[in-house]
């Protein structure tokens, strides 16, 4: 992929521009076994791997959520990012955002100055409007949201909701997300809906997820299909009667696996999450799911030994699931874990900590191509 923003050093976030995609791809799936093997190793389990090939990615388009910093001024915004001095740099033509978040960005710029909303500066910490997230559908439908530090402007944004409806139709969903603080996060904890319709329906094959405004979803709709795919799969292969989801977002790896008998139960502390999650198993009939609001590890570590399933999904942050979750997988019954990662190295720690199960097999996805991130997904079982 190819970047004028890159070439004229004006945005360096993906840091691997340039280099070939096939290269990409390769070094992540080297790092991944490396690490992996390691830890194996470590913790002395016997038995090969079984790797399945790289799960490649469209090279550019593919990121469904753009977060913007608006800079500037009312009269010529910019949406991208802030430079070193802290001054807004504009990136609406951004290459790895999906199509129709590239077409929606210079409509919301010029709404910008439409609506007379006042980017906010950060050296003088003046200015009302911050950010603008935008996140699309696999139906081409967007939720738009205003990170405001206060109040002051929700008139403007109500009283041209129609205008910005009008020019940006696929606009199904628009809030504005309240942002007092002067402080390296990118929104705050009140969100107010502006449209009557609330969440946005994102359709992966057969599981249509509602995405709410202050809830995770996995930044590339391609890969993360085949994510659930594989996860299901794996998971239909081993057939446990009952299965958890933890750190489950809106309910992707729950839903997608999902079959007539199997009581699964997701777990994750956004309550806003959990409201989509049961939204979603709700309309698709789902009886034998059911959802809750509460910290994994706490979750694991209050449930009685004759709660615990069969299979257990784990799909935590960055940080992993830590020292606590991992010895209670490895003093628990649970025979099987298929565990998701958007980071190999805490990955890898995590198993070596778990030395009572064997890695079965594995694969990488690249759901951040022009980066260093990547996805794994693994099968554990009981040695």
């Amino acid at each position: 992929m190819q970047c004028d923003y890159f070439d004229r050093g004006v945005c360096r976030s993906c840091t691997l521009m340039g280099q070939p995609y096939g290269d990409q791809v390769l070094d992540k799936e080297l790092r991944t076994r490396e690490l992996l093997h390691d830890a194996v190793e470590a913790a002395g389990g016997p038995g090969a791997v079984e790797w399945l090939p790289a799960v490649t990615s469209p090279e550019s388009g593919y990121r469904n959520k753009a977060k913007m910093v608006v800079g500037g001024s009312v009269q010529h915004p910019t949406v991208g990012i802030l430079d070193d001095r802290q001054r807004g740099v504009d990136l609406r033509h951004c290459g790895i955002c999906t199509p129709g978040i590239q077409r929606a960005l210079p409509v919301l710029a010029e709404f910008v100055s439409t609506a007379g909303l006042i980017p906010y500066d950060v050296r003088q910490r003046r200015g009302e409007l911050k950010y603008v997230l935008v996140t699309e559908s696999p139906d081409a439908e967007l939720m738009v949201r205003f990170v405001l530090r206060s109040e002051g402007q929700l008139p403007r944004l109500r009283d041209h909701l129609d205008v910005l409806r009008r020019v940006l139709p696929q606009a199904v969903v628009v809030t504005a997300n309240l942002l007092p603080e002067h402080k390296a996060v990118t929104e705050g904890d009140r969100e107010v809906v502006l449209t009557e319709q609330q969440t946005l329906p994102m359709r992966l094959g057969p599981v249509t997820m509602h995405l709410r405004p202050q809830s995770f979803f996995q930044t590339n709709t391609a890969v993360a299909t085949q994510l659930y795919a594989q996860a299901s799969a794996w998971i239909d292969e081993v057939d446990p009667a009952s299965m958890w989801d933890l750190y489950c977002g809106v309910g992707g790896f729950a839903l997608h696996a999902a079959r007539p008998g199997r009581a699964v139960t997701g777990i994750e502390t956004s309550r806003e999450a959990i409201v989509s999650a049961k939204q979603s198993a709700r309309e698709a009939g789902l009886a034998d799911v059911r959802f809750a609001a509460d910290d994994a590890t706490a979750h694991a570590l209050r449930a009685r030994p004759a709660a615990t399933p069969e299979l257990v999904v784990v799909n935590p942050p960055r940080r992993g699931i830590g020292a606590e979750l991992a010895g209670w997988f490895e003093a628990s019954d649970v025979r099987h874990v298929v565990y998701s990662s958007c980071n190999p190295v805490t990955l890898a720690r995590d198993l070596a900590a778990m030395p009572s199960y064997r890695l079965r097999r594995a694969r990488v996805l690249d759901m951040f191509p022009q980066t260093g991130h990547l996805e794994a997904v693994t099968l554990l079982s009981r040695a």
